[in-house]
């Protein structure tokens, strides 16, 4: 084993490169996804059928078919479309689809939309009936009744799980090294890997990172779950 090659200035240099761009990734497709999610939700559980099985829909499709499959579809196949290429000069948004990030940012946000969406609308159907009976009992409309009670309630309920998926999505963002030109994390391990030929020691160090990141982000979510649901926890007498 030969550990100097991997703390050499250059070596890191390509690290730090690569985090820079897993966390880029990670955080944008969530924040993305969180907004797609709210709205894909509130369909799924919409009464309206013109709403609600374009919704059901896409959730199957997205949470039925690999993630890789997706980021090929739109950079392998939406962004080489002739129609799409011709625009990538003058039409917003198409310009976005020459640039390997967005494409990869933009299967990345769908997929985790599809997850959170469904565990969002879960929760929503969860809610206490006399929650909502003394909402509208006090005259309060559906908009009303979904951003005061259901809407806080349920996104509270659905912590845990989203936690989780916020994990689940930094690991899977370890697929953006199959884009071509795009440099994550685990892109940099393959390149000193190629470079070098030091396969256990490029990978492991690129595992520790990841596993940082996820120890950070799982003390993030309890706090937060702490904050939002301690009010759960059964006290003692």
């Amino acid at each position: 084993m030969n550990w100097s090659v991997i703390f050499e200035p250059d070596t890191l240099a390509l690290y730090g490169q690569g985090l820079v761009v897993t966390l880029q990734l990670t955080l944008y497709s969530l924040g993305l996804g969180a907004v797609l999610a709210l709205a894909c939700a509130l369909a799924l559980v919409s009464p309206r059928v013109w709403l609600r099985w374009p919704a059901q829909t896409f959730t199957y499709f997205m949470r039925g078919t690999p993630l890789l499959i997706q980021v090929y579809l739109i950079y392998y196949g939406v962004a080489q479309l002739e129609w799409v290429q011709a625009r990538w000069d003058a039409v917003w948004p198409w310009t976005q689809f020459k640039e390997p990030f967005f494409c990869t940012l933009l299967s990345f946000s769908l997929n985790t939309a599809a997850y959170t969406a469904e565990t969002l609308a879960g929760s929503i159907r969860e809610t206490n009936k006399g929650e909502v009976e003394a909402a509208r009992a006090m005259g309060m409309g559906h908009g009303m009744l979904m951003r005061r009670i259901v809407l806080p309630s349920a996104i509270r309920r659905m912590l845990p799980a989203y936690g989780n998926e916020v994990v689940m999505m930094l690991h899977s963002s370890s697929l953006a090294s199959t884009v071509p030109a795009l440099l994550d994390l685990t892109g940099a391990a393959s390149r000193v890997y190629a470079d070098f030929y030091l396969p256990f020691e490029a990978y492991l160090f690129a595992a520790a990172i990841y596993l940082c990141i996820t120890l950070c982000l799982l003390s993030v979510s309890k706090l937060v779950e702490r904050r939002f649901l301690g009010y759960l926890v059964p006290r003692k007498n």
